[in-house]
């Protein structure tokens, strides 16, 4: 199992493949999407990463906050999210996720919070048909009609579609297809739509009823933080000078 990642939705569009047919597309984009924090079994009692992606003012982030990201060396984050991951999943503290740590081909499940609508009816929130448009039918032709008998059942049971609050409610849609990433701009194309108004943050997964493709990169891919790298880097010998005959 990997790791998952936070996107932000970009929108949608299409593209076109080799036989001429649309496909249409949500963009989804990787802004530094960073590992933040460990959660381990001696310390936490679970396996985990601990994500951030998006820039936030210093002046919005606690002083708490703001010690959390100085330790793990990296700028304040919009947003954090935790995946769960096996002992082997974990990926340096630092690391930039990118884009193609999901491959071409791949399903993924995508969850967003739904645009809000608000006060619904019936018939917007839960597709009733409605009553009788005329014989006996009046003012109340989108309503949902009797809610409970008098007697019996003498209640209206919980749970019993009716109008109200409608959207704004975490959804996880499955299965769909990466059609297309780019490493340089940080994008992922998933095939279809996805949750959520443009702007919002997504939660992008290894879809759990597909297998995971044979070339996916375990434990996913990224960009090692900077000071590591360099450090990781071998130091040059020194030149050898001459000596004069």
């Amino acid at each position: 199992m990997r790791s998952g990642v936070i996107a932000q939705k970009v929108g949608m569009t299409r593209i076109f493949t080799d036989a001429g047919e649309h496909v249409p597309v949500t963009v989804l984009k990787l802004d530094g999407c960073q590992v933040v924090a460990h959660r381990t079994k001696d310390k936490n009692g679970y396996t985990a990463l601990q994500l951030g992606i998006g820039r936030a003012k210093v002046k919005n982030v606690s002083k708490a906050e703001r010690a959390r990201f100085a330790v793990a060396q990296v700028e304040p984050k919009m947003k954090l999210a935790e995946f769960r991951v096996p002992d082997e999943g974990l990926i340096p503290v630092g690391s930039e996720i990118t884009a193609d740590h999901f491959v071409v081909g791949q399903f993924v499940d995508v969850t967003g919070t739904t645009i809000g609508k608000g006060f619904a009816g019936p018939m917007k929130r839960w597709n009733f048909g409605g009553l009788r448009a005329s014989h006996g039918v009046s003012i109340s032709h989108r309503s949902h009609g009797s809610t409970g008998g008098r007697q019996d059942p003498g209640k209206t049971f919980k749970n019993k579609k009716m109008a109200g609050h409608m959207g704004a409610e975490r959804v996880t849609t499955q299965n769909l297809r990466v059609v297309q990433t780019d490493v340089d701009r940080g994008l992922i194309l998933v095939e279809g739509s996805v949750p959520g108004h443009a702007g919002g943050y997504i939660f992008v997964r290894d879809a759990v009823k597909r297998t995971l493709p044979e070339g996916a990169p375990k434990p996913g891919k990224f960009r090692a933080p900077a000071a590591k790298a360099e450090e990781k880097a071998p130091t040059p010998a020194p030149a050898e000078e001459k000596k004069e005959g």
